[in-house]
This record gives structure tokens, C-alpha cells and sequence, in this order.
């Protein structure tokens, strides 16, 4: 492993303003959920009934958690459907001035589930395959309700925490209204602003056709890119307007705008682990999620980091120049195939890290060209159910998953029944945080199962050996992650990948989010015990310690069977000269 003063300064200076920033967030958000904003309450609050009148909500009605579970199920169910037929009847539609014909059935489907679950992975190149209309109506219009969908659900669960021996754990309009109009709209509003003054583009012109200085003709792609590249980072979408994402100067033009960008895939993941301890009475119990997301972000960064810079062993080995010059620094070593020249080394591997533990799935750079080692971080990123910070709610409910399992197992050690913030955690709890967690994982490892097993699935990979199976393996846990990044070098653009990556989008996202809601509906019903000198302090160090451990344990025992498949084999391949 090998860093420098620059890389690790960049690393820093990205973490603290995500830290800076979390508190503030934490509090707005905190107070949008509990209905205290009065500054904002002036702006928003009579757009709000607005909405409710138009759409017959009554406001003052609470839900139980099958009732909540229902309505978000029919809403996600009615906003697929809405993007299929956008999709497919795209020749049809205007703001089309390029004449793109309708999405294939499978491609319309795995799109549809794909931005629905808030995967956003893609099999398409934007640029020359969707429509102006396709790309606001039905995906940046669902990056926002997706979205939305995760943060109410991790509300829920909170409030499942704070009540007692109640069946009410609020109104899903009411609370997913909120999250789009206090929330994620003014964010992507002043992001989107932002983003146009560094270059995004942003325009409705048709495509623009240039002669290079060798006298060849390219195409310049145009097209309403800023408005969807705000929401794709502060949601933890991550679909990008065009196909090489934010690596593509169109989307991320400058230093300024791929620091803000980044920062915002953990923005709101961050904010609502101080919303939780808020909500919940003791911000030390936000600050304690937060600090064991923070140490597995931050090992993970540094790792992927140092990996990268090292470089690649066998060109080392062949005497091959890996030094590269940026500003006024040269480094030797460095893998910078696949990565911007302009963004260098760290800042590639900042954003591969945040990506993947948010389940953003937005690239700078191309993970296929990445190290072994390099690239097994963000992909177990991943297969830990994205928890260190994660998708926007789903990463935190994800992780107080995780802090329940760590409570039952510390109870276990010590002989007495587990408590997480006053609720006794019993065997109905224990089962729904086992179904959470079992969901996704067999997701993303029998479905790589079964590509590597059937003709259409090998057909897929673009490289042979241990190399090829890390691109489909990656590929599934994406999907199942509901991440949406691609390790590319996979043909995913065919009727089994599109199928077989969309039912894993749909069942790794929705069953889960029913466990969680039930999970909510159990802990709402129990009375809350008062602590006692045997009860296990979740809010100091040594809880974090051992929820890391938990964490990394889980996710261990399960994926490094296939892991040693796949990185961990190329890796020390690499180093014994052999290429796949």
C-alpha cells in the first residue's frame, strides 16, 4: 500500500465537511419529520396543503405498519408502471429530438425496477438511447420519489423506537410528501444551480455536431443534465444523463463540482443518523452510528486509495512507467488506467468508496480498470447491505439492523435479554433483522450462481477467468445492494441480465423494506424499560467497536467464499505474473 501527503489531505478534507455538515441537516430534518419547521413551515406548508387536498389526503390519520407498507407498496407499484409505458411509448412522445424509438421490453423492465428501487443501475447509454422526456419524466421525476420512499421508511423505524404501545407510526403521503418538498427538492434545487455555474449542461438544444482539429466529425450529446445530476447524488440514485456518468465533463466539468458532488452521495445519509438521536432523545446515539459508519468509510477509503496508488505489480515488474503528474506533485506508481487525469487517484477513489457505501452507483471512473484489491472494497461495500451510510434511509435503517443483531449477541455474552433504546429485543425482532439481512445476501449470491452456470449468463462477462466472475458477481450485488454502480466489462443490455438484475432489484428492495416496516410495528407495541446497571450503554466506544466487528463479521462469513473467488484470487494471480 502506498499514499501520499496529498492523497490523504484530499480524504480528510472530504470527510470534514461531510462531518461539518451533518449536524445542521440532521436538525432540518428532524424537525421537518416531527412537523417543527417554522421558517421553512412559511415556504412549504401551504404548498403542502395544496397537495393534500388535491390527492384527498387527511393529514391528522395515522397508519399502522401494515397499512403504511400497502400504500408505499401501491405507490412504488403505480410509479414502475408510469415509467414502463414512458419507456416503451417513447418514440411516440415529444421532447424526443433525436427520434430515440421505445426501450425493449426487458430494457423498459429492468429501467422501470431499476429507478423505481432507487438502483439506478443502467444498461443503456443515455445519450443514444433516451429521450428528453424519458430522462426528466420518468427517471428524475422517480429519482425523487425513489428516494423518498427510503427516507420515510427509516422515519418509520425510528418512530417504532420512540412510541410506546401504539399502533400508529404516521401517514406515508404525509411523511413522503415532506421528504420530496422540505427536503430533497430545495437541496437539488440549490445543487443544480451550482452545478450549472461550474458547466453542467442544461438545455433542451438538439445535438450539436462538431469538426475536430483533425477534421473529423463528432457528436456533442445536449440535453437537461444538471436538474438530474443533483437529485442522482443527493438521493443516492446515481443513474447518470449520459453513460460514462460523472466522468464525463458534461456532468462533472470541474475539481469545485466533483468535490460537491461526492460530498452530497453522504449528505442526507449522514444528516439522519443525527436526525435519529434527535428523534429518538440522546443525539449520543446518532453520533454512534455515525462514528462506526465513519470508521468503516474511512478504512475503506484509505485502503482503495492505497491500493490505487501502488499500482499494477506486473507492469512494475516489466519495467513500465506508472508515474503520473498532477498540479505541482509527481508521484511514482499510481494505477491511473480508467481514471480522469483531472481527478486523479484519490479523488477516484473517494468517490468509488462513497458510492458504494451509499447506494449511489454514480462513477467517475471505471471500476473494471481498478486494482484487484482496489476494487474488492467497493464491491464488499456493497455485499454489507450498504450500511456505512447508504442509500438515503435504507442505509440507516440498515445499519440499526445491525445494532440490533450487535444488542442480541452482547446479550447473548452477558445472559440477559437484549434492550436497544428501552425496547427488549425478542425473537420476532431477531427474526425480521435475520430476514432483512438474509434477503439481500442470497440475492446477490444465487443469482451469481446461477449466471456462471447457464450459457446466457457467461456470455456476459467480457474477460475470462477470475477477472470475469468479479464483473458478474459485482454486477448482482449492485442489484441486490440496490447501488446501481457497474464494474463494467459485462454485456448487461440482454434479456437475461435485464430480467434476472431487475427481479433482484424489486425482491432485495421491497421485502426488506416490509421487514423493516414490521420490525417498526413491533417495537411501537412494547413499552419501553428503564435502564438498569446491567444494560449495555449503546452510545459509547465500545458499543461502536462492537457494532464495526458485528458488521464486518456478518458481511465476512457470508461473501468470502465468493470474494476469494473472484478479487482476492486475481490479486495474488497478478502477483505471480498471471493475467486473466
Amino acid at each position: 500500500m502506498t499514499v501520499t501527503v496529498s492523497g490523504v489531505v484530499q480524504i480528510v478534507l472530504y470527510f470534514a465537511v461531510v462531518l461539518a455538515l451533518t449536524k445542521p441537516l440532521g436538525a432540518y430534518m428532524q424537525m421537518v419529520f416531527e412537523g417543527r419547521g417554522r421558517f421553512a413551515g412559511r415556504v412549504f406548508s401551504p404548498v403542502e396543503r395544496i397537495i393534500y387536498r388535491v390527492f384527498f389526503v387527511d393529514d391528522t390519520a395515522e397508519m399502522d405498519w401494515k397499512r403504511y407498507a400497502f400504500s408505499l407498496l401501491i405507490f412504488s407499484a403505480l410509479s414502475m408502471f408510469a415509467v414502463y409505458a414512458i419507456l416503451r411509448a417513447q418514440g411516440h412522445l415529444p421532447l424526443n429530438p433525436q427520434g430515440f424509438p421505445g426501450a425493449s421490453p426487458h430494457l423498459a423492465f429492468n429501467t422501470a425496477a431499476s429507478f423505481t428501487t432507487n438502483t439506478n443501475w443502467q444498461s443503456y447509454a443515455g445519450e443514444s438511447t433516451m429521450s428528453y422526456l424519458s430522462q426528466m419524466l420518468a427517471l428524475t421525476v422517480q429519482n425523487f420519489l425513489s428516494a423518498a420512499v427510503g427516507i420515510v421508511v427509516v422515519i418509520v423505524l425510528i418512530r417504532g423506537f420512540v412510541r410506546r404501545t401504539t399502533t400508529d407510526l404516521g401517514n406515508f403521503w404525509v411523511d413522503l410528501t415532506r421528504a420530496i418538498l422540505w427536503v430533497l427538492l430545495p437541496m437539488s434545487l440549490v445543487l443544480a444551480l451550482i452545478l450549472v455555474s461550474q458547466g453542467v449542461i442544461q438545455n433542451f438544444h438538439g445535438y450539436t455536431q462538431l469538426t475536430t482539429l483533425e477534421g473529423a466529425k463528432q457528436v456533442l450529446a445536449m440535453g437537461p443534465a444538471a436538474s438530474q445530476v443533483a437529485i442522482k447524488q443527493l438521493g443516492t440514485n446515481g443513474g447518470g444523463f449520459f453513460n460514462a456518468n460523472s466522468a464525463t465533463p458534461f456532468e462533472n466539468p470541474t475539481p469545485f463540482s466533483n468535490f460537491i458532488e461526492a460530498a452530497a452521495i453522504l449528505l442526507i445519509p449522514a444528516g439522519l443518523t443525527y436526525t435519529f438521536g434527535k428523534m429518538v432523545g440522546d443525539t449520543r446515539q446518532g453520533w454512534a452510528i455515525f462514528a462506526a459508519m465513519s470508521v468503516l468509510f474511512l478504512a475503506g477509503a484509505f485502503f482503495t486509495y492505497g491500493a490505487e496508488q501502488a499500482g499494477n505489480p506486473t507492469l512494475a515488474r516489466l519495467g513500465v512507467d506508472q508515474s503520473y503528474h498532477t498540479g505541482q506533485q509527481a508521484s511514482a506508481g499510481g494505477n491511473l488506467e480508467g481514471k480522469e487525469v483531472r481527478f486523479g487517484i484519490a479523488d477516484s477513489s473517494i468517490w468509488a468508496v462513497a458510492t458504494t457505501d451509499a447506494s449511489n452507483g454514480s462513477v467517475n471512473s471505471m471500476l473494471d480498470s481498478y486494482t484487484p484489491l482496489g476494487g474488492l472494497i467497493p464491491l464488499f461495500n456493497m455485499e454489507l447491505g450498504e450500511v456505512v451510510f447508504g442509500g438515503v434511509g435504507s442505509g440507516l435503517y440498515g445499519m440499526l439492523v445491525f445494532a440490533i443483531i450487535s444488542v442480541f449477541i452482547a446479550g447473548l455474552m452477558i445472559g440477559r435479554t437484549p434492550e436497544y433504546l428501552g425496547k427488549k429485543i425478542g425473537p420476532k425482532e431477531m427474526k425480521l433483522a435475520a430476514i432483512y439481512f438474509l434477503i439481500t445476501s442470497s440475492m446477490m449470491l444465487l443469482l451469481t450462481a446461477v449466471a456462471v452456470s447457464v450459457r446466457q449468463g457467461r456470455a456476459g462477462p467480457l474477460n475470462a477467468g477470475a477477472h470475469g466472475f468479479t464483473e458478474i458477481l459485482y454486477a448482482f450485488s449492485s442489484a441486490a445492494g440496490n447501488n446501481g454502480s457497474a464494474f463494467a466489462g459485462l454485456n448487461a443490455n440482454t434479456s437475461f441480465y435485464d430480467t434476472s438484475l431487475g427481479i433482484s432489484m424489486l425482491v432485495a428492495r421491497f421485502l426488506p423494506i416490509v421487514a423493516i416496516l414490521a420490525l417498526a410495528g413491533s417495537l411501537a407495541r412494547k413499552k419501553k424499560v428503564p435502564e438498569t446497571a446491567a444494560t449495555l450503554p449503546t452510545n459509547s466506544a465500545l458499543f461502536v467497536g462492537f457494532l464495526v466487528g458485528v458488521v464486518i463479521i456478518v458481511g465476512g462469513l457470508t461473501f468470502f467464499p465468493a470474494l476469494a473467488l473472484g478479487p482476492i484470487a486475481e490479486h495474488f494471480l497478478v502477483h505471480a505474473g498471471v493475467l486473466s
